[in-house]
Formats: structure tokens, C-alpha cells, sequence
């Protein structure tokens, strides 16, 4: 009989309180957002009178990416990640490697009222800002008071640069 080693042995204590968690269904991280790609999205449901909502936020949609946001409000977990957060509100994470470079990647447009879930952006630093338009000229994001947050107004932040269309984040 073959006695286990110490490489398994240890791998295999650290797979038991994964499992736990996974079975529990808690999250591995306390800000840990589930990670699915635009091939991985929910369908939208059509009601009977023909209209289309999303089934979850983060869906893929622009009704699902502003209730991601919302239901993140007050969150903590995306501060200095804010393109991470709007990638997330879209289902998907990992596309750009920040707001600025989401915005020079994307066609631009201007107007301070965005339509709902299209990313609006600011030039606050190196690596820009951004957030989801709520389509009433305000906008969630993070870094409002140190968490996901609104505002009712793109000029909460200073430097506004303008909004790109609201679609599941690619390059």
C-alpha cells in the first residue's frame, strides 16, 4: 500500500474548505462577483406584452448592468477597480485594462444624459474612470464616498470625457 505524500495531502486540505464554501454557496472572496462571459449569458424574458427584461443582473443587457450596480451599491470591494466593476455589471471581466483604455477603444459620444447602461467616463487620473449611466444624466460607479455608488449628475467627477454605447465590454 502506497502512503499519500505531503504535496497531496496538503492540496487536498485546501480543496475540502473550497468545497464547503462552493456547496454553501459563498462566495470565495467576501467581494468576489461571479465571472461569465458574453457566451455564457442568460436569454432575456419577453413579457406578454412583448417587452424585454433581463432574468439577472449582470446578464448581458443594459437593464441587467444597471440592476448589477444598483444591487452593488455600497460595496467596497471594487475601489480602485472601476472598469472591473462595469465589466462585471456586463457579465464578463478582464476585457480592458482599464477605464481609459476602454475609452480610447471604443466609438465616443458626447451629451451629459447617456442613455441607460452606457459607460461614461471621466480623465481623473492615468487610468480614467468610469461608470453606468442610469439614463436620467446620472450614472453609478465606484469611488462615490468610497463605495459603488450614484450620482444624479456626470459632473459629480471633474474632467468628463463622454459615453460610449451600452453593450456587453469586447475589444
Amino acid at each position: 500500500m502506497r502512503r499519500p505524500s505531503r504535496l497531496r495531502l496538503r492540496a487536498g486540505a485546501a480543496l475540502v474548505p473550497a468545497a464547503v464554501l462552493i456547496a454553501a454557496g459563498v462566495p470565495a472572496t467576501a467581494h468576489a462577483a461571479p465571472v461569465r462571459t458574453a457566451a455564457a449569458k442568460a436569454p432575456a424574458a419577453v413579457s406578454s406584452a412583448g417587452q424585454v427584461s433581463p432574468l439577472s443582473a449582470g446578464d448581458g443587457t443594459p437593464a441587467g448592468a444597471v440592476q448589477w450596480m444598483k444591487n452593488h451599491v455600497g460595496s467596497t470591494g471594487w475601489e480602485h477597480y472601476c472598469e472591473k466593476a462595469v465589466e462585471n455589471a456586463y457579465g464578463t471581466t478582464g476585457v480592458w485594462a482599464s477605464a481609459i483604455a476602454h475609452w480610447n477603444g471604443a466609438p465616443h459620444h458626447s451629451g451629459t444624459k447617456p442613455p441607460a447602461g452606457s459607460f461614461v467616463y471621466w480623465n481623473i487620473s492615468s487610468y480614467g474612470h468610469v461608470g453606468i449611466a442610469d439614463g436620467n444624466g446620472g450614472f453609478y460607479s465606484t469611488s462615490i464616498s468610497g463605495k459603488i455608488g450614484h450620482a444624479s449628475s456626470v459632473s459629480y467627477f471633474s474632467h468628463y470625457l463622454g459615453w460610449t454605447p451600452a453593450a456587453v465590454p469586447r475589444q
